[in-house]
């Protein structure tokens, strides 16, 4: 990983911020898919959700890695190298969201038409 180095970007102690996408919560927003970072714990949207606020905080922060927040997921995204890799080390749990929390999320705020609002 090239944030693996010195100052990997990487803090094993750290927990996630919460169950969901820091910036939807607080604005009633809804995601597709969640991502972790690996440094702050900081929980953010994919890209491929509408708002993209796991990028919005390697922006922000300068952060450079994250790990999927989805069950049954470990693998990690560097995105000062635009790199995937399928495997890191093990952070702070949960390692996802709730396996009851659907995708996408959150229940009770994903509009009936999400899947042509992703494709828009």
């Amino acid at each position: 990983m090239s944030g693996d180095s010195g100052d990997n970007g990487i803090d094993p102690g750290v927990p996630p911020s919460g169950n969901g996408c820091v910036e939807c919560d607080a604005a009633g927003g809804w995601w597709f898919h969640l991502r972790r970072c690996a440094r702050c714990g900081h929980v953010g949207c994919c890209d491929s959700s509408p708002a993209k606020h796991a990028t919005g905080h390697f922006r922000e922060t300068g952060h450079p890695l994250v790990q999927s927040f989805e069950p049954g997921e470990n693998w990690y995204w560097d995105y000062s190298a635009n790199e995937l890799y399928e495997a890191g080390p093990e952070l702070a749990p949960p390692g996802s969201h709730p396996a009851d929390q659907p995708t996408p999320g959150p229940a009770g705020r994903v509009p009936v038409d999400w899947a042509k609002v992703l494709r828009a």
